[in-house]
């Protein structure tokens, strides 16, 4: 179903509030290219921001290109990155990628969501983060766990599936604030439309969302949620 006009205003409404209310929303992984981004992006996987800002550094200092990375040996890696979780699936992803590049992209990050989604280990939302933060190139929405909750309260896309959503939001959003989307609706996600105990009190788009809880945590209650309803 095509997003009709209203659908189309209530969502640039939305995002004009969190504009205001998060004007310093912006990727919180920490890297000084697009080589490092790839990287910090996949260590992200179940991991804080947090968390991969402290192991980076050191992992960066040490392979700080994707030649030095890829002649890497995976036990060196896998140490390095162990603190960020699956690290073994990580190492692996992080190796063949930076191989890739190499060999078929002469040691760059390429610049299409096309050539993005072919490196090991990278998908439609690391090939988005990269693209628009590395970049400026709005060729997606990255839709992780806050965005596909938030989007989902709000009632700007419906589903479970990250592609679907992200399809929906595509659809209802100007290309021109893609980018910017999925930082505001992160930034949202963690400050006040937390998973397990929102903030709906204080919400600055509460007038405009459509979860049908929102006034139960408003108030101050703990509502029994359905799960289909659940925060994910």
């Amino acid at each position: 179903m095509r997003p009709t006009r209203l659908n189309r205003e209530r969502a640039a409404r939305i995002l004009d509030i969190l504009e205001q209310t998060h004007a310093d929303a912006d990727c919180a992984l920490h890297r000084n290219n697009a080589f490092e981004l790839v990287v910090a992006t996949i260590l992200s996987a179940q991991c804080t921001d947090e968390r991969v800002n402290q192991v980076t550094p050191a992992l960066f200092r040490r392979y700080p290109t994707p030649d030095a990375m890829a002649r890497a040996r995976p036990a060196q890696i896998e140490t390095m990155i162990r603190p960020t979780g699956f690290f073994r699936a990580k190492t692996r992803s992080i190796l063949g990628c930076a191989r890739a590049l190499v060999a078929e992209h002469g040691g760059e990050v390429p610049r299409t969501m096309a050539a993005m989604v072919e490196l090991p280990g990278v998908g439609r939302k690391t090939s988005s983060v990269v693209l628009g933060h590395a970049y400026g190139i709005a060729e997606g929405i990255a839709v992780d766990t806050h965005v596909l909750r938030v989007s989902n309260r709000l009632g700007i896309a419906r589903g479970d599936d990250p592609i679907e959503v992200e399809r929906q939001l595509m659809a209802l959003i100007p290309r021109e604030r893609w980018i910017r989307t999925t930082d505001l609706l992160i930034f949202h996600g963690r400050r006040i439309c937390q998973a397990r105990r929102p903030a709906c009190g204080v919400c600055p788009v509460f007038s405009l969302c459509r979860w049908p809880y929102r006034q139960a945590y408003a108030l101050g209650q703990t509502p029994r949620i359905k799960a289909r309803g659940r925060p994910s």
